[in-house]
């Protein structure tokens, strides 16, 4: 029943990268495919319910696109966890494959079996953060997976030995019995060289000192809610004056913050990923995963606007927050990196920040109590930045404008049973960079769904149906003018119902899962689905 697959997580997330990371290319950064025919295959008749084996976990997501030509290996770590002793080791750089790549792609082959909660980890070189992923729950015969990125925007910190480090953090005893067995590699393909940051910087102790003569500066936060705590289930909490077993003052409105010199520099909304144990129901997610759960996505933040402060040859203060966390709990996990991009021709870099204005942020929580509780949720926060940098080439004037909405409706009742929400998270970006020729802007919209009810009924058979959507719109544009467009769908829908409160074997469960990834834009087209039944793999539909 099984088949070996190779998850992607490339699109979306990495797009908004390249985008905001690149310079402007006549189309997006990161391309879709090449529009393809319309398939449809049934692969396998399902089971009347799951068994003790199932299908390798499987996304509907594109694979990342590989040139042609020369390509060197290295092996960044082998592992097997099995408690929270991290894995160490040295990276050495490619022989034979120069120092300047066209891509590099990091691949992470794993396998577990028996029984094991889902665990988060992380990987670094050079105390770079380079990849975080979360496992999937095994089956008693085990599963494989595997997890391609496009690391290429750490080129730098490939160029050199460094200490690696990666955890996932694991506990094996009597009853959780998965050791989990982990392979990272790192292939380096020759070829033009791609356009990568000149550096890639990490905070030493919340402080950033930046080359001199840096002209662009991004950071990227791989900010996750999680730890098995209530921030785990972030957009579920609920006001303090409401009888449920996760409350914060605030209510569920989550912001992500970055600060420089206390001044606020960055705001975004972060993505609510669902991990394959979520929602109180693993049948959902023994196969195909929520979005991002293997490759969590940075979120990324433009501070070239504070270029002029930051390039004094000085340390400063770069400070990341969570909003609405309650005061004294944890749960969540920010690391930073900073790309920089360097003048070449300016030993320093002058500049300015222009201004720095942000809305007073606005979050309701009301809660309605009743034989249906309800907790209904609004919340928006506004930020614009602008400043310029004295370039080799002139002056250059980068604006951004960033703009976050989230709505939701929370309604349970007594003893939580039935627990539903419906929310909208939106997270509007515009950057715009004034030289060197007409001005460019790149636009992004961003919109996560999430709607989804959990009951137990009779018999104790807990039901969860839930629907997730992670949708992006990007467009570039040069004198007002689109250049190039894209638009990512990502939809994944589940139903699984299975008797709680009795051993494994006795479960008896069923469950139908289907995941929708759709490419549209000026470079192409992908869309592909897949659909599972009692963890078999039933159909998979590819068209544009």
């Amino acid at each position: 029943m099984k088949r070996r697959i190779v998850m992607s997580m490339l699109a979306g997330a990495t797009l908004l990268a390249s985008t905001l990371l690149g310079a402007t290319p006549a189309r997006p950064a990161v391309a879709p495919p090449p529009d393809a025919p319309s398939t449809r295959a049934r692969l396998a008749d399902p089971p009347a319910e799951f068994g003790t084996d199932w299908h390798d976990p499987v996304t509907a997501a594109p694979p990342v696109t590989k040139p042609q030509g020369r390509s060197c290996q290295v092996t960044l770590a082998e592992a097997r966890f099995r408690d929270f002793t991290p894995y160490t080791g040295t990276y050495s750089p490619p022989e034979g494959c120069g120092d300047r790549w066209s891509k590099v792609v990091l691949r992470m082959d794993g396998k577990v079996k028996g029984r094991q909660f889902d665990r988060l980890g992380y990987l670094h070189v050079g105390g770079v953060e380079i990849f975080r992923t979360s496992t999937p729950q095994p089956s008693p015969d085990g599963i494989e997976w595997s997890v391609e990125k496009d690391v290429t925007r750490y080129s730098d910190t490939f160029r050199a030995r460094h200490d690696v480090e990666m955890l996932i953090g694991n506990v094996v005893d009597d009853t959780y019995t998965g050791i989990i067995d982990v392979k990272v590699t790192l292939t380096f393909h020759q070829g033009r060289p791609a356009s990568a940051p000149d550096r890639v910087l990490t905070l030493d102790e919340d402080t950033l000192t930046t080359p001199r003569n840096s002209e662009r500066i991004v950071a990227e936060v791989y900010a996750t809610g999680s730890g098995g705590g209530c921030e785990e289930y972030w957009y579920l909490a609920v006001p303090s004056n409401a009888p449920y077993s996760c409350r914060a003052d605030g209510g569920p409105y989550r912001e992500v913050q970055i600060r420089v010199d206390g001044r606020l520099a960055g705001i975004a909304a972060p993505f609510p990923t669902v991990w394959t144990g979520g929602w109180s129901n693993p049948f959902l997610w023994y196969v195909v995963p929520g979005p991002r759960a293997f490759d969590v996505k940075p979120i990324e933040y433009d501070l070239t606007p504070f270029a002029g402060i930051l390039n004094d040859g000085r340390p400063h203060r770069v400070e990341v927050a969570v909003v609405g966390v309650p005061e004294g709990q944890s749960g969540w996990s920010t690391p930073v990196n900073v790309l920089v991009w360097q003048d070449a021709e300016r030993a320093h870099v002058t500049g300015k920040l222009l201004s720095s204005a942000g809305g007073d942020l606005a979050n309701s929580s009301t809660y309605t109590p009743g034989s249906e509780h309800r907790v209904n949720t609004e919340g928006a926060h506004r930020l614009t930045v602008a400043g310029y940098v004295d370039t080799s080439h002139g002056r250059v004037t980068t604006t951004v404008r960033r703009s976050l909405v989230n709505t939701s409706t929370h309604r349970w009742a007594d003893g939580e049973n039935p627990d539903a929400l419906t929310a909208t998270w939106t997270d509007d970006e515009s950057v715009t960079v004034d030289g060197r020729g007409p001005a460019r802007t790149t636009r992004t919209h961003r919109t996560y769904t999430m709607d989804g009810t959990t009951t137990v009924g009779a018999g104790d058979r807990l039901r969860t149906a839930l629907t997730l959507g992670d949708r992006a719109e990007v467009t570039q544009a040069r004198a007002g003018h689109r250049t190039a467009w894209y638009r990512l769908d990502d939809t994944y829908a589940g139903d699984a119902t299975y008797t709680i409160n009795v051993p494994r074997d006795q479960r008896h469960a069923v469950g139908t899962t289907s995941e929708r990834y759709r490419i549209r834009g000026s470079g192409g087209c992908y869309d592909r689905t897949l659909t599972t039944v009692q963890g078999v793999l039933t159909e998979e539909r590819r068209g544009c």
